[in-house]
């Protein structure tokens, strides 16, 4: 398994090795192991999440209050997305910039992205399937998002799906009618750096 740390810090990306023969492929697409040793601590899982969406279905920019929050280990089982992290954390030296991973049925990618981050994702073909191990379950009293094509955040969506034709994006209501940064920072909605450190910092003391 080969890690990399996204330009969000709190964020990595897990490449599996792939074992293939003429019955098709084999991959250990999250290993506990290798986890620990990039993040810190282990994965609790309380939830595991799957979508399908068709090309141009774009989904978020989602994240939790913290405490506490809610982590998630993302993988595109079939089709394409671009999956990206927004960090959303007032008082980050980062806060507002984001980064992204294209995760595919091809390289099989996934990416963690822990508590207090922003989670987006745009279908780059149809039944693009994903699959989210997530260390809380669904509570949507915690549960908030920022517009994904705010201005302000500036993320580069794709406007062609893996097939060169061109994306029409389609959003859920609910994220049509989400706040700017600007309008989730005045309201108070996001969440505060120190706490979110504070928070998984507890969780490698515990690990440790």
């Amino acid at each position: 398994m080969q890690t990399r740390e996204l330009a969000v810090p709190g964020a990595w990306e897990f490449t599996p090795q792939q074992f293939g023969d003429d019955r098709g492929k084999f991959m250990e697409w999250f290993k506990e192991p290798s986890f620990t040793a990039e993040v810190g601590h282990g994965l609790t899982l309380a939830q595991a999440n799957c979508s399908v969406s068709a090309a141009g279905v774009l989904r978020g920019v989602h994240f939790a209050d913290v405490p506490p929050g809610q982590a998630k280990y993302v993988f595109c089982a079939a089709g394409a997305v671009l999956d990206v992290v927004v960090d959303l954390r007032v008082g980050s030296p980062t806060f507002g910039r984001w980064d992204s991973v294209l995760l595919d049925d091809v390289d099989r990618r996934a990416v963690y992205l822990s508590e207090g981050l922003g989670h987006a994702f745009l279908s780059l073909a149809d039944g693009s399937t994903v699959v989210y191990l997530c260390s809380e379950g669904y509570a949507p009293e915690r549960e908030h998002g920022v517009h994904p094509l705010d201005p302000a955040l500036g993320i580069e969506w794709p406007t062609q799906g893996r097939d060169g034709r061109p994306l029409e994006f389609t959003l859920s209501g609910k994220d049509e009618q989400a706040p700017t940064l600007q309008q989730a920072l005045d309201a108070g909605v996001l969440p505060q750096a120190e706490q979110v450190a504070s928070f998984t910092a507890g969780l490698r003391a515990r690990a440790s």
